[in-house]
């Protein structure tokens, strides 16, 4: 049988995951971010990848599926208000600049990504936690399952590293995948709430006005109802987004000139744990677990 998960160098250091029955093909990178940077589905690249960019580790990638941990966008002065004091905390949080662990699913279905608090994420976020992400390429769909863990220092028969270990962790977790589109004018999305906020001004904003701009580039967040299709005019494809509850907001944005559409699920807007708007917390030794897909048709 052929290897399931192997190391590669070419076009650039990743591992690839070939699904044993179907062949579709994931490229992955632990070391930045745990970044699944190819999703290969039917013999079709659904995920857009700048590789020049990437090959830049000073530049913030632009491709594949950054993952959004502890907050969703960014805070007033990158400043994290908590009981036992303020921590720096810079947009989207760390996860996505970190090293993550990477294993193979135990019946091959997919791959496991996991990334544990260290010193350097205690200085920003004083909690300790475990993030784990199940990646799978279903028949004609991408399934991300998510839990996140509040790790109770006692489990470990240690002395609690901070006041915070012992306080609720908040936290808000997305997904910031970038898909490729043939071109932004004949890109259409359905689904989507008739009223949004519109990130660049951070204002409420009329939905379809926004939609109108995506050959402009738009940032904005809506609370839909259901799930949102993305929809290639000329390629005559389709990519819906199903959302599981919480991680059930949707962030659109584009980049022009990028032929690509990011179809992001948060599970809260910017700034939740101040506001506390859908902020989530976990007790010490809680756990959630969150989840989504991306259908191809």
């Amino acid at each position: 049988m052929a290897m399931t998960l192997t190391q590669q160098s070419a076009p650039y250091a990743h591992w690839e995951y070939v699904h044993p029955e179907s062949g579709d093909r994931l490229r992955i990178v632990p070391e930045r971010g745990g970044l699944v940077s190819e999703w290969r589905c039917d013999g079709r690249e659904v995920l857009y990848f700048d590789q020049e960019r990437y090959a830049d580790p000073s530049k913030s990638i632009r491709g594949g599926i950054p993952v959004l941990f502890p907050i969703c966008g960014n805070l007033p002065g990158d400043v994290l208000p908590l009981a036992s004091g303020e921590f720096t905390l810079k947009q989207h949080g760390f996860a996505r600049d970190l090293p993550w662990q990477l294993q193979l699913l135990e019946d091959q279905s997919g791959v496991r990504l996991s990334l544990h608090d260290n010193e350097a994420t205690r200085t920003a976020y004083p909690f300790p936690f475990l993030v784990v992400m199940e990646v799978r390429p279903v028949p004609q769909a991408l399934e991300i399952s998510v839990t996140i863990r509040h790790q109770s220092d006692d489990h470990q028969g240690k002395e609690p590293k901070s006041d915070a270990a012992a306080e609720a962790m908040p936290f808000s977790f997305g997904l910031h995948p970038y898909f490729n589109v043939t071109d932004l004018s004949r890109t259409h999305l359905e689904g989507l709430a008739p009223v949004c906020l519109n990130h660049l001004e951070m204002a409420e904003a009329d939905t379809a006005s926004q939609l109108a701009r995506l050959p402009e580039g738009v940032d904005f967040l809506t609370r839909p109802a259901g799930p949102v299709t993305l929809e290639d005019d000329v390629a005559g494809t389709r990519l819906q987004l199903q959302h599981l509850d919480p991680m059930d907001l949707t962030v659109v944005w584009t980049e022009p000139p990028r032929p690509m559409v990011c179809l992001e699920p948060w599970t809260g807007p910017r700034q939740a744990l101040i506001s506390g708007d859908r902020k989530l917390e976990l007790a010490p030794g809680e756990s959630r677990t969150l989840g989504c897909r991306y259908v191809i048709s």
